[in-house]
């Protein structure tokens, strides 16, 4: 067996229990034992927890961005595909064994000195924050005005993530899809 598949065993595993469980739930006997790797192979390949923690974030997130960019690819203007990231969500929120955001997620329960996993975390965050700004931008000509939006948005978006796991219901996106609607006066 590859170093490599190894490797996607041991995040493959952490990534169902510490989403599923919780990242302080999961100690590394569990991550072993529902990988099936030996304690070695595991540390072959990471020097601790919080490198897998660290591994399924980033894992999570080039999954995430390749299906919204998926998703979006159908839309022309850089509006639609903002107000679409709504519509996107509602779709994940429905297709999945939805507990909430991963991110938010972890980064809830990590103690202090977890500042790999805080790093990724808002990376990850910046990421997305990104992406909306860009798509303003091409409508958008003030780079200011694109941003002051873009910030706005990601409040919605992010309020409407952790809501919908609170409610375990799609109308938090919902509403702040019509939110956004205002904020971009469409």
């Amino acid at each position: 067996m590859s170093k490599k598949s190894v490797k996607e065993k041991i995040i493959s595993a952490a990534s169902e229990l510490f989403y599923f469980e919780g990242y302080n739930q999961i100690e590394i006997n569990n991550i072993i034992d529902k990988a099936n790797v030996s304690r070695e192979s595991l540390y072959n390949n990471f020097c601790s927890k919080e490198e897998i923690g660290v591994a399924y974030l980033e894992t999570r997130q080039q999954s995430l961005m390749n299906e919204i960019n998926k998703s979006l690819s159908i839309y022309n203007s850089g509006y639609e595909k903002v107000i679409a990231l709504f519509d996107f969500l509602t779709t994940w929120l429905c297709e999945t064994d939805y507990r909430g955001c991963g991110f938010q997620n972890i980064i809830s329960e990590i103690p202090d000195d977890h500042n790999l996993i805080k790093k990724t975390v808002r990376n990850a965050k910046n990421e997305l924050h990104q992406f909306v700004c860009k798509q303003l931008k091409f409508n958008i000509k003030s780079k200011k005005v694109a941003s002051d939006y873009s910030n706005q948005i990601i409040v919605l978006l992010e309020g409407a993530i952790i809501l919908a796991q609170i409610q375990k219901d799609t109308w938090p996106i919902i509403a702040a899809k019509k939110a956004c609607e205002k904020v971009l006066e469409i």
